[in-house]
């Protein structure tokens, strides 16, 4: 439930809080008063596209707060937590959740919802489970067959949801089968040379037969042999540097024999310092890293001979390896991975005649499956589409449409889409005798109006949302329509919190909290310009409404008969 608005510098209104309590509230005010401005603001919490122009002239940019009060276990709960807001506890079993959306005057906007900062995208995910807002626009989608199915299907709950979801799954098999099996059969020369190619490819890796990592140690073996000699005259050097001559035997300028020299000489005289003592220990492990070191280099330079015709075995080996790298992979590695994918893709490859005819058996009893699914889902929708057109059609006799019919027509075609297999259609016949024509044709906006509250309360009984917001969908409309309007709004604020914006007086009346929406003394809204009326404020707000003044007495005497009529039962 929407609890607060603030707004700040959007369009007229300079600074305003709007306080929104549980049931029927209506928002009134002049013309450019700034009425519209709130369900603006609405929208922008709701993930609505930001307008730069509607930051109030002279402002860096715009602000509108919200706070709601949602069920702390609930979709649109959840959803906000996963993003990284924080709720606080409003009561048991329900969350405060703030939301703030920023609008520069340069063009860029910012939303935070519980105190983080999120894209707008997560605002229009929330949307659905927090307001739905009505205005002109939704009669204009009303209109379309699409909105019009949506509004059947929403009306059936999980008598159409269900059938739908199996019917949506069962629609995306069948595409990507039909997709898969028309791309073997038009792509038949392609995918046979895709075939030569892979075959001639796993023909030259089979010949080769790489190992791992061989191509690495195939350079490293190349590089030695090609500089053996070299490397012998570096390795011999090293190794009498290290251990004496040629023979392994010391001879007294060899490092071996210098570190065990110094070593014992420190040694002599370790009992009289101990630093020198542990500068001998250090000298007694440096003279083991010699040794162990001098051996290691004799074994190496004992392995070094020169071999030309490993040298040459290695580089034509290396030929061929490195061959292959270049054609499949990055090294010899990626060449073995290319090698497992590409046996796997020939094979499917190889068996497209078997594919085609497998494939084309699937796709036959999806097909068929197809038909069976759509034609369940149409026998739903029209039960669905009966019961709608009676309950609004008793809601249009309420709303001072005695007579008025509504149909719901729900044709099963050939053609299937995702939705399945149906046009739906809504038609309306005004009065007893008037037949009945599609809602985008025949009706009125005044009539529009009524048609989608009539809609709305039939369906808030099937799919719940806890606040509505409807913008002047009373346009077109007066005198008893327009109290019917009124009552039918306050019956539908038994159970959801509502927010109207209205120029009506008969709607007016039947509110539960009035706010008004004021113009300042230079023709703009001022900070205090939204307030809460009392009943002598609603009677003279109404009076306006009714002669275009709040003092006339006779309007003042109308406008408390309409305020007694709707507290009525």
């Amino acid at each position: 439930m929407l609890e607060e608005i603030r707004i700040r510098d959007l369009g007229a209104i300079d600074a305003s809080a709007l306080e929104i309590g549980p049931g029927l509230t209506v928002l009134t005010g002049e013309t450019g008063a700034g009425k519209t401005m709130v369900v603006t603001s609405l929208g922008l919490l709701l993930g609505a596209r930001a307008d730069p122009g509607s930051v109030r002239s002279g402002a860096r940019s715009a602000l509108v707060e919200g706070r709601f009060t949602l069920p702390a276990r609930g979709a649109a709960a959840l959803r906000a937590t996963e993003a990284g807001a924080e709720l606080e506890e409003a009561e048991t079993g329900r969350s405060e959740m703030l939301v703030s959306r920023t609008v520069a005057a340069g063009g860029r906007s910012r939303a935070h919802v519980g105190g983080r900062a999120v894209p707008n995208g997560l605002l229009g995910e929330l949307a659905d489970d927090l307001v739905a807002v009505h205005g002109q626009s939704e009669q204009i989608l009303l209109r379309s067959p699409a909105r019009q199915r949506e509004v059947v299907d929403a009306s059936a709950g999980e008598d159409v949801a269900v059938p739908l979801v199996r019917f949506r799954a069962a629609f995306e098999r069948h595409r990507a089968v039909r997709d898969q099996l028309e791309e073997i059969r038009t792509r038949g020369r392609e995918r046979a040379q895709e075939a030569d190619l892979l075959r001639h490819g796993l023909e030259r890796v089979e010949r080769v037969d790489p190992q791992p990592g061989e191509d690495v140690a195939l350079a490293e073996e190349a590089e030695r042999l090609t500089h053996a000699e070299d490397l012998r005259l570096a390795a011999g050097t090293a190794r009498a540097a290290l251990t004496g001559d040629e023979d392994g035997a010391p001879g007294g300028g060899d490092a071996v024999s210098a570190v065990e020299a110094a070593r014992r000489a420190l040694d002599a005289v370790r009992a009289h310092d101990p630093a020198l003592a542990a500068l001998a220990d250090r000298l007694a492990e440096v003279s083991v890293l010699v040794v162990e070191a001098g051996a290691d280099v004799a074994g190496h330079l004992a392995a070094l001979e020169a071999d030309p015709a490993r040298l040459a075995a290695v580089q034509e080996r290396r030929a061929e390896v490195t061959a292959l790298v270049r054609a499949y992979g990055e090294d010899a590695t990626a060449v073995l991975a290319w090698a497992r994918e590409a046996s796997r893709r020939l094979l499917e490859l190889e068996g497209d005649d078997d594919r085609v005819d497998e494939l084309a058996r699937e796709e036959a009893a999806l097909a068929a499956e197809l038909e069976d699914l759509a034609d369940r889902l149409h026998a739903a929708r029209a039960a669905a589409g009966e019961r709608l057109a009676a309950a609004a059609t008793a809601e249009l006799a309420a709303l001072a449409m005695g007579g008025a019919r509504l149909e719901v027509r729900v044709e099963r075609t050939e053609r299937l889409s995702a939705t399945g297999g149906d046009d739906v259609v809504l038609l309306l016949a005004a009065h007893g005798g008037a037949d009945p024509r599609p809602l985008g044709r025949g009706a009125s906006g005044g009539e529009l109006s009524r048609v989608m509250l009539a809609l709305e309360v039939v369906l808030a009984e099937a799919d719940p949302v806890e606040t509505f917001v409807f913008d002047e969908v009373d346009s077109g409309v007066g005198g008893r329509a327009a109290v019917e309007i009124g009552r039918r709004l306050a019956a539908l604020a038994t159970r959801s919190q509502v927010l109207v914006v209205t120029h009506l007086p008969q709607v007016a009346a039947f509110a539960d909290h009035h706010l008004l929406v004021e113009k300042g003394g230079d023709g703009s809204v001022v900070a205090s310009g939204v307030r809460a009326l009392d009943d002598e404020g609603r009677v003279a707000e109404l009076a306006r409404m009714l002669a275009g003044q709040g003092g006339s007495s006779s309007a003042r005497a109308h406008a408390a008969e309409l305020l007694e009529g709707a507290r009525r039962p």
